[in-house]
């Protein structure tokens, strides 16, 4: 399958990647409706074995569950690992309402999460999931946090999702 260079990054992606939002599940604001975690975690494996070598998710898809189908596809995984993009910054309450939330501390607790999640060490691409638009000033802690996550080594690299 063809790959194309990320950004200024040096990973090498393919042109289709897999994106894990329709596996997310029940239960939350923005559900593509119930989902067999078993059909998920072999669509992931069907995408993989076609050469596709990267999963994007989010920490607010299910809520986290999608992160956690991707983390039990890959460990039954046995070819290549995939790279893993996720999202910060869409943060749910108790009573599942969600919503943008730019601060730093916030960012650095939902990356521990999103690891946990994902049962991984770091993150290949970690996106600000939604960033201010009207007042792009307000990303600035956000990016701070990026920032001090990729010196820790729990980031590779930093983007954003749906600008614009």
């Amino acid at each position: 399958m063809p790959t194309r260079q990320l950004g200024n990054s040096d990973l090498q992606i393919t042109r289709v990647g897999f994106g894990a939002w329709g596996i997310s599940g029940e239960g939350w604001a923005f559900s593509w409706g119930p989902q067999d975690d078993n059909e998920s975690v072999a669509a992931i494996h069907r995408a993989l074995e076609m050469g596709v070598n990267w999963i994007d998710t989010a920490a607010v898809y299910g809520l986290g569950h999608s992160e956690e189908v991707v983390a039990r596809a890959l460990s039954e995984w046995r070819g290549p690992r995939p790279y893993v993009f996720t999202k910060c910054a869409r943060v749910w309450n108790e009573r599942r309402e969600v919503s943008t939330v730019l601060k730093a501390d916030s960012i650095l607790r939902e990356c521990e999460a999103s690891l946990r999640r994902l049962r991984a060490d770091a993150i290949d691409l970690y996106q600000i999931h939604w960033p201010a638009q009207e007042n792009p000033a307000d990303n600035e802690e956000a990016w701070t946090a990026l920032q001090k996550l990729k010196s820790q080594g729990k980031i590779r690299f930093a983007g954003v999702s749906n600008w614009g």
